[in-house]
């Protein structure tokens, strides 16, 4: 088997180990590199992929790129960042546009061999601000949307292309085929790379890492912990491996019996229950900022492990702590050198950090994405209703509570986009905001998303008056107001609830509480069975459910956020169907402990699938 593959060199994307997981799907193998790798290191490559990244050509000090690789005769493909730093070192200009385009274009291709049998026009995923305004010499444009002329170029003789979208995101409908011709086309790669070839790799690195050590792993039960742990005791040997489940208090409705009893039905019964709810209720009982929120709970579960290990007389240097971590968490921590950190995970927080540069940490998995996980998971033997399900975080319901210290704090009613502003309407030139007659507020709840590779953290838009509408008319509109309106980024409408009193309702203070949790507890557990029953559900990835302290007389609110995703870095807002809604709110209604029920239509970009 060939070992040529294709390199792809890191900028800070957030999607850069996303290109490589789509080059390895096509069956090649493929490597990233720093921005400012040397050519001569890139032995064996076939062909160049320069990433996206948070920084701004215009704005910043340009990154450093070895420039011999510009001349060195290999096929280029520069995405986004990588675009932009193509057009400048040729010639071209780049400029900081006053809009900005997150979600969805359409684009209009012209003849490329980049675009063979893609038929034109077809849709792209957008997350950028700056863009290429002139070609350099030697180039010609070969893509644009309606905001931009130049979304891609090329050099054919150079075999060098640029594209302002991003071709490895599910939500650009072609970008596969494009990446296709590109790897096999153009850089002439011949497929080196399998499933099988990856469970061998991922095994190897065990075997180098652990060495003649033990491995401390904690299991919170999810689809990544329960598949590292498979592995690790198919690797190393159940003798080596020591799985602890921390109770925090913030699982779902009987998680921790249901993760012990799928675990052991599969013959992983070294695993071990430590309950510390107690314990994070007290740690983070007057915290309401979600990064800190992140810290504690992950410093916390090293303080157990701690505490575990010397109980059990366990000699430090005899053991490894293993983690189930995977690449979008490793990414939106600002994990690579050009990052921006989007949120810290509970597995990312400082004192892990320092493990891992200490070499006392091993995360076999951390260079996947949630699909391979799943495929590795099936490739050793794993039951579908343990591989399959949806993915629920580490930290829990604690980062689905939103805590505020703020008191009384109202919605405010903002004006829509202004008709015929560039990026303000649609590409047609309409605005969609106003023609649908809805009405915008600006509520007083904050949440993190990811805009242009970089974090935000900001507020959502209600969109009311939407009775009469349709999902796919919400679609257009919601990115519509994310691009417009730089203080927000989710949009949401109003299914449950007196509207006449959204202006009068308040923010209010209120944190972390075992009461909190109950509530959501309960309400996550019933919505999520009507979910089941949803004729969409095969689609929805995942389901968060969100607890707000926003009501009137101090009542909560909730977040439906469905989404639907393959590997969690892209996602669309899930459209449960009307029956499924009504379900939920005729619940409600009976409960009567909820003011308001709001559905998150918001893609990523720009709101992240968790609120924090």
């Amino acid at each position: 088997m060939s070992n040529n593959f294709i390199a792809i060199l890191d900028f800070g994307s957030q999607y850069t180990h996303l290109i490589a997981r789509r080059i390895r799907e096509l069956g090649i193998k493929s490597e990233i590199f720093s921005n400012d790798v040397a050519l001569s290191e890139l032995k064996n490559t076939l062909g160049v992929i320069l990433s996206g990244g948070p920084r701004s050509i215009v704005r910043e000090p340009k990154l450093n790129i070895d420039k011999q690789i510009f001349g060195s005769g290999l096929p280029i493909l520069g995405l986004c960042y990588g675009h932009q730093l193509i057009a400048d070192h040729f010639g071209g200009s780049v400029e900081s546009g006053s809009s900005r385009e997150y979600g969805v274009a359409e684009l209009n291709l012209s003849d490329s061999p980049i675009f063979e049998n893609i038929k034109s026009p077809t849709t792209v995923w957008m997350s950028h601000g700056d863009h290429v305004e002139q070609l350099p010499n030697g180039f010609v444009q070969i893509a644009n949307t309606g905001n931009y002329s130049i979304a891609g170029m090329m050099n054919k003789d150079k075999k060098i292309y640029g594209f302002q979208f991003h071709p490895e995101v599910h939500h650009s409908s072609h970008g596969m085929k494009m990446l296709e011709n590109f790897v096999f086309n153009i850089c002439k790669a011949e497929k080196n790379w399998t499933v099988d070839s990856m469970l061998t790799n991922l095994q190897n690195q065990i075997r180098k890492k652990a060495k003649d050590k033990n491995v401390f792993l904690l299991v919170s039960g999810g689809v990544d912990s329960t598949v590292c742990f498979a592995l690790l005791e198919k690797t190393l040997g159940k003798d080596r491996v020591y799985g602890l489940h921390v109770d925090h208090g913030f699982m779902r409705e009987r998680e921790s019996k249901k993760v012990t009893k799928a675990l052991v039905k599969i013959g992983l019964d070294d695993l071990h229950i430590y309950n510390a709810e107690n314990e994070y209720l007290k740690a983070l009982e007057h915290i309401f900022e979600p990064e800190e929120k992140r810290i504690i709970i992950g410093e916390k579960f090293i303080d157990i492990v701690e505490r575990i290990m010397k109980k059990m007389n366990f000699e430090e240097n005899r053991w490894l702590l293993g983690q189930g971590t995977i690449y979008p968490d490793t990414i939106e921590s600002g994990g690579t050198k050009n990052a921006d950190k989007i949120k810290t995970h509970h597995n990312r927080v400082d004192r892990i950090q320092k493990m891992i540069l200490e070499n006392k940490i091993i995360e076999p998995i951390k260079e996947l994405y949630k699909d391979e996980v799943r495929e590795v998971g099936h490739a050793l033997g794993l039951p579908s209703e343990l591989i399959d399900r949806q993915p629920f975080p580490g930290p829990g319901l604690a980062i689905r509570i939103l805590c505020s210290e703020e008191n009384n704090v109202r919605a405010t009613k903002i004006t829509p986009p202004i008709r015929g502003s560039q990026n303000k309407c649609s590409e047609s030139g309409e605005n969609l905001v106003e023609s649908s007659q809805s009405i915008l507020y600006k509520l007083p709840i904050k949440s993190v998303g990811v805009q242009g590779d970089e974090r935000s953290y900001a507020h959502p838009a209600l969109l009311a008056n939407t009775d009469q509408m349709s999902f796919d008319e919400i679609a257009k509109i919601s990115p519509q107001i994310t691009n417009y309106y730089k203080d927000i980024n989710r949009v949401m409408i109003q299914i449950f609830g007196d509207k006449e009193k959204i202006f009068e309702s308040k923010m209010y203070s209120a944190y972390l509480t075992k009461k909190r949790c109950i509530l959501l507890r309960q309400i996550d557990q019933m919505i999520n069975e009507y979910v089941k029953d949803d004729p969409n559900y095969t689609k929805i990835w995942q389901m968060p459910i969100i607890l707000v302290p926003f009501g009137h007389d101090y009542g909560e609110s909730i977040v439906l956020r469905p989404v639907e995703s393959n590997e969690a870095m892209t996602a669309s807002f899930g459209k449960l169907a009307k029956e499924t809604i009504n379900k939920i709110i005729f619940h409600q209604l009976i409960l009567n402990n909820i003011d308001y029920i709001f559905y998150d239509v918001t893609n990523k970009p720009p709101g992240t699938i968790e609120w924090e």
